[in-house]
């Protein structure tokens, strides 16, 4: 049970993605203009994440760690990532076009996104810092790429939701449209920074 918090805890809130380890920066501030299109991205991200995981994880392991080619495993990850980015983007085409249309460019470009390439290698790599004694298997994996999702997704939230109050009030031109956002951003990332100090 020890594991299992220390695992949700680490990548929801201290090790968040976004706001410790700076990965998927463009949608967070490309996407979190509005609150829909910015849970929307956060949910495919999250989905994308899971489901690279479960492919990626037993494959690596059980594949290109015997045939000794894991050399080649950034090339197979995005190769994965990518096809399921594309079915992702076509499901979302068919049943809900106006999140299609807000996504935009951002939607394809998770395939590119580190956040989703960066879960798929940390759940191979060391996670001994996450797990303490416990050892890494595809169950321990997929939790920790749901909880990475969340925690992209929770911030998107909160940058939406401060970006859409923001616009309600006016401000300087000299800090206006870009500058603000950044300056949110580096609040929400100082207010996360408080979790880290939290030890379990």
């Amino acid at each position: 049970m020890s594991t299992f918090i220390a695992i949700v805890l680490s990548a929801v809130l201290t090790n968040n993605f976004i706001t410790a380890k700076t990965y998927g920066i463009c949608p967070f501030l490309g996407v979190s203009k509005k609150t829909s299109s910015a849970t929307g991205m956060g949910i495919a991200v999250t989905l994308v994440m899971v489901l690279a995981t479960l492919v990626t994880y037993p494959i690596y392991t059980y594949v290109m760690v015997p045939l000794k080619i894991e050399f080649l495993e950034i090339i197979f990850f995005i190769f994965i990532i990518a096809s399921l980015v594309q079915m992702l983007e076509k499901i979302i085409q068919k049943l809900s076009p106006p999140l299609y249309g807000a996504m935009g460019i951002y939607l394809p470009l998770i395939t590119t996104n580190c956040a989703v390439l960066g879960v798929t290698e940390l759940v191979i790599g060391d996670m001994s810092a996450v797990l303490g004694t416990a050892s890494m298997n595809i169950g321990w994996a997929v939790l920790y790429a749901l909880g990475a999702g969340l925690g992209f997704t929770l911030v998107m939230i909160i940058m939406s939701g401060l970006r859409e109050r923001i616009n309600c009030y006016k401000t300087p031109k000299a800090i206006a449209g870009f500058p603000i956002a950044m300056v949110t951003a580096c609040f929400i990332c100082m207010a996360f920074y408080v979790f880290s100090l939290i030890t379990l």
